[in-house]
This record gives C-alpha cells, sequence and structure tokens, in this order.
C-alpha cells in the first residue's frame, strides 16, 4: 500500500503543475488576442494589430530650412536649403555676424558655424556684404544672368548693384562660407 501511495503523490502534482500551465497559457492568449475585457483594455471585437508590423519611418533630410514659411510672413526673407552651418540671427544680439545690405530691407545678419556651410535664399536689391572670420562667396542674379561675389574677410564688399557697372538690381541666391 505505501508503494501505490508514493507513486500516486508525483501524478498528482504533475496532474496539477500541467493544469496550472495550460490555465496560465490559455490566459496569456486571452489577453494577446484582445479577450481581456477589464478596465484599460479592448474588448474581443477590437482588431489587435501585430507592433512588429510597423516599421518606423526613414528619416530623410531634404536641407529645407527650418520655419522657413514663418520667416517669410514674419521678415519677408525666403530661405530655402541649407547644411545649418549659416543660420539667419538677430543683428541686435552680438558681432561676427555676415551682413547683408540690401535697398528692399533692413541688414541682415547670418551666424555662420563650422568650417563649411552654404544655404540658399532670396534677397532682392543687395548691395554690399560684411563679411566676418569666414572666406565667403555670394552668388547673384540679375535678370538671367549669375554672378559670383568673393567676401574678403572683416570688411565689406561692394557686391550685386555696386559692383555692376549699369547699376542693376541683383538678387542674393546663396551663401558659402569656408573657414
Amino acid at each position: 500500500m505505501k508503494a501505490r501511495a508514493t507513486t500516486a503523490k508525483p501524478l498528482r502534482r504533475r496532474l496539477i503543475g500541467t493544469a496550472a500551465l495550460a490555465a496560465a497559457g490559455a490566459l496569456t492568449w486571452v489577453t494577446l488576442l484582445g479577450g481581456g475585457a477589464s478596465a484599460g483594455q479592448g474588448t474581443a471585437s477590437e482588431t489587435v494589430a501585430p507592433a512588429a508590423g510597423e516599421a518606423p519611418g526613414y528619416a530623410v533630410e531634404n536641407f529645407g530650412y527650418p520655419q522657413a514659411d514663418k520667416i517669410l510672413a514674419e521678415r519677408n526673407i525666403v530661405l530655402k536649403r541649407g547644411d545649418g552651418h549659416i543660420t539667419l540671427a538677430d543683428c541686435a544680439s552680438g558681432t561676427g555676424f555676415l551682413e547683408v545690405w540690401a535697398r528692399s530691407k533692413d541688414k541682415v545678419c547670418f551666424q555662420v558655424t563650422g568650417n563649411a556651410g552654404w544655404l540658399t535664399l532670396e534677397i532682392p536689391s543687395v548691395y554690399a556684404v560684411r563679411g566676418n572670420d569666414y572666406a565667403a562667396q555670394v552668388d547673384m542674379t540679375v535678370g538671367t544672368e549669375e554672378k559670383s561675389f568673393d567676401v574678403a574677410k572683416n570688411t565689406w564688399t561692394a557686391v550685386g548693384e555696386s559692383a555692376d557697372p549699369q547699376g542693376r538690381e541683383h538678387m542674393l541666391v546663396e551663401i558659402r562660407t569656408s573657414k
């Protein structure tokens, strides 16, 4: 009789353990499939989408100038694209800026950082640029003609209409800088 009692206990434990595992597994599946209707959980009628099926989107840099629409509305300056090393600055906030002078607006300042930078923009009627510690080159258009001007470091440089024998209005379209 003792032999039967000792063999029955391990069998009973195995059956109880197997039943507990099956119940836990079933509860897990019901919860995963949306069957749990407790507070904060969905009902069985809701569709559950697998998280792994949604891949994150790709981050693609288009080099568009941040808040360009806001700057256009507030200051009437078209800032198109750049690498982030030439940014519009408040002229009253410091010194060492690249300064652009145009008949169509007040002085426009740009902060230059890094070893090199570029910015495409549109500022009409530009006649002078004051360089900073960077070597700079500005590209301008007059009608269908394109012209480039080298800007001397820390000095005023005549560009656009002040450098044009005919005095035509030039539009600043690109700034490039390097250390």
